[in-house]
């Protein structure tokens, strides 16, 4: 795997852990302070992972992607 496809495929495994980082903290906060911490992890993590995955499509396109 080129190194430049192992970084995306590492901020794939980021994002998803961002989420799950975000679920778990949200189930057990206790303010509304860290319900706004939680949605933005959340967010950001879906921005990312959809970044992610569209240079992905496109390093699979260029025949680059294993």
């Amino acid at each position: 795997m080129k190194a430049c496809d192992k970084t995306i495929r590492e901020t794939l495994d980021l994002a998803d852990n961002m989420l799950d980082l975000a679920d778990r903290g949200d189930a057990v906060r206790e303010d509304s302070g860290c319900g706004v911490l939680y949605g933005v992890l959340r967010d950001s993590a879906f921005r990312i992972k959809q970044l992610a995955e569209n240079e992905r499509e496109v390093h699979i396109k260029k025949g680059w992607w294993k």
